[in-house]
């Protein structure tokens, strides 16, 4: 497959036009003008030119925020039930789109096309997941120390949700973040990454239809196309109570630092250093099978790809045997063509990047056994390369870092499952992590409070591929923010605990006497 054969036409049925407006309030998007300057978004997967974005200022934001104060007013107030269904038609909207907006996930960003109809789907499962959970929005009851009182606690939407995502995850992830936001009755404000806006703008002609159809105001949701200085122009403004983060921990640092200044909330969900054990106990298939998509899937570009494989030295040269058979059958290529399993890197800094960590790992001691050279093939672009092994020690600086590129540190142990769960913990990230195991006691010690030091762990499952109906994001550096399941709501919500005296004197608590 090559860029002649690809048919765009998935382009148009999203609404994205060789030029892009800057911004969009839900019903309306802003108005193309030919002295705004512009950014080129050009294909990972054939380097071709897809369509223009003009860029945002901050009179813009300014204009957004204005405009999502408004809608406030009016949506906080609205049922949250019925805020539900309005995420109900957005999830019937999305499935009718899923096609099409997969097909531009993987033109855009680089993933194999099944992955983009996951990602997708992944929207459409949060927002079947909010419409529950609009019902479902619980204060607890408290018994007070005092006769004839009531005690409990309620929550209230927080007002303005800012969502700055990254592009590995081009529309995922602000689903998971705006669809629970919601149904809380918060607005959100959308900053997506500057190299995948596209996926954001098509985003917003879907939910327009909803929109209109339900002759909701404008503000509900917003997005703005900007670099780096809208993103910091948001997490300084005190207007946006909340502001939810993707990326690098670099970058989750500048945002934390920016919202914790003016005290405000911040939910971050950063990078990722993630760790797969597998013991002398495993299922070794199993194992294997999971670390090749832990390590290989969306090119190594996501927050829990497979970073560090710590294996037992009983079972260590069965996996590295089995896994130097399978890195050459894996088909590298256009992701859109389905026989392929590994597309691009997301763009030529990435490469360099890439075969920078490789010279970094080899020049502390590492040994490359397979993979790390440019891949070329008719109609592909520059951003193609073949999945490394590397035999290293954890403790090199390289492999303390995280990579964004399928590098995947082989790294052996011996003696207890709990060797390898001190190895596994001694990173600054703390994301994903699993073991494959068959013994009870090594799954037990891996899952207690001396186990794995993850905001994630899993056992006989890979690092990889999070289900929504869990709570997802780490600890230490990659931020402490939960996002999606369980009971993320409350992260976009302020608890308010209330006290009613339904009785004819006034007690104190502690029974502090005051007569006057």
């Amino acid at each position: 497959m090559n860029a002649t054969s690809i048919n765009l036409d998935f382009l148009k049925e999203l609404g994205i036009q060789e030029r892009n407006p800057a911004f969009s309030t839900g019903r309306t998007f802003a108005t193309l003008d030919n002295s705004r300057e512009t950014r080129k978004i050009f294909s990972p997967t054939d380097g071709q030119l897809i369509a223009e974005v003009e860029m945002s200022t901050q009179e813009d934001l300014e204009h957004i925020i204005k405009v999502s104060q408004e809608a406030f007013e009016s949506w906080k107030v609205l049922p949250a039930p019925k805020r539900g269904e309005i995420v109900r038609q957005i999830g019937e909207a999305l499935r009718k789109y899923k096609d099409p907006l997969g097909k531009l996930v993987t033109y855009e960003m680089g993933k194999i096309y099944q992955e983009g109809l996951g990602e997708v789907q992944e929207m459409i499962d949060i927002c079947d997941f909010a419409v529950g959970q609009s019902r479902q929005l619980y204060g607890l009851e408290m018994k007070s120390e005092r006769q004839d009182h009531r005690m409990f606690e309620q929550w209230h939407p927080l007002g303005l949700v800012g969502i700055i995502s990254a592009f590995n995850f081009p529309v995922a992830v602000w689903s998971w973040n705006s669809m629970i936001a919601a149904i809380g009755g918060n607005v959100c404000v959308w900053k997506p990454s500057e190299k995948t806006p596209l996926t954001a703008i098509a985003c917003q002609h879907i939910l327009q239809e909803v929109l209109e159809a339900n002759d909701l105001p404008e503000g509900i949701f917003s997005y703005i196309i900007g670099d780096a200085e809208i993103g910091a122009s948001m997490s300084h403004d005190s207007r946006f109570p909340l502001i939810s983060a993707t990326g690098s921990t670099r970058m989750g640092k500048k945002v934390g630092a920016a919202v914790g200044a003016r005290l405000g909330k911040s939910l971050l969900e950063l990078g990722g250093n993630n760790a797969l054990i597998i013991t002398e106990n495993a299922d070794l298939e199993m194992a294997v099978r999971a670390t090749v998509f832990g390590a290989v899937g969306t090119c190594g570009q996501r927050c829990t790809s497979t970073r560090r494989l710590i294996v037992h030295d009983k079972v260590y040269d069965q996996v590295k045997d089995r896994l130097l058979k399978i890195y050459p059958s894996l088909s590298i290529g256009n992701p859109l063509d389905e026989s392929k399993l590994v597309g691009p890197l997301i763009d030529e800094d990435a490469v360099t990047a890439f075969k920078a960590a490789l010279e970094k790992a080899k020049s502390e001691g590492g040994n490359v056994l397979i993979g790390g050279e440019s891949f070329t093939d008719e109609g592909l672009s520059n951003n193609y390369v073949t999945p490394a092994i590397v035999e290293a020690q954890n403790h090199f600086e390289i492999v303390q870092e995280e990579t964004f590129a399928p590098i995947l540190y082989l790294i052996k142990y011996s003696g207890e499952v709990e060797n390898a769960i001190a190895i596994q913990n001694d990173v600054k990230q703390g994301l994903s992590s699993a073991v494959f195991t068959n013994h009870l006691l090594e799954s037990e010690a891996f899952l207690s409070s001396a186990g794995s030091d993850c905001g994630i762990a899993n056992i006989n499952i890979g690092t990889s591929g999070a289900e929504i109906g869990g709570a997802f994001g780490g600890e230490k550096e990659t931020g402490g923010g939960r996002e999606s399941g369980s009971d993320s709501w409350k992260a976009y919500m302020r608890r308010q605990t209330n006290t009613i005296n339904y009785g004819r004197v006034l007690p104190l608590a502690q029974g502090i006497k005051f007569d006057i």
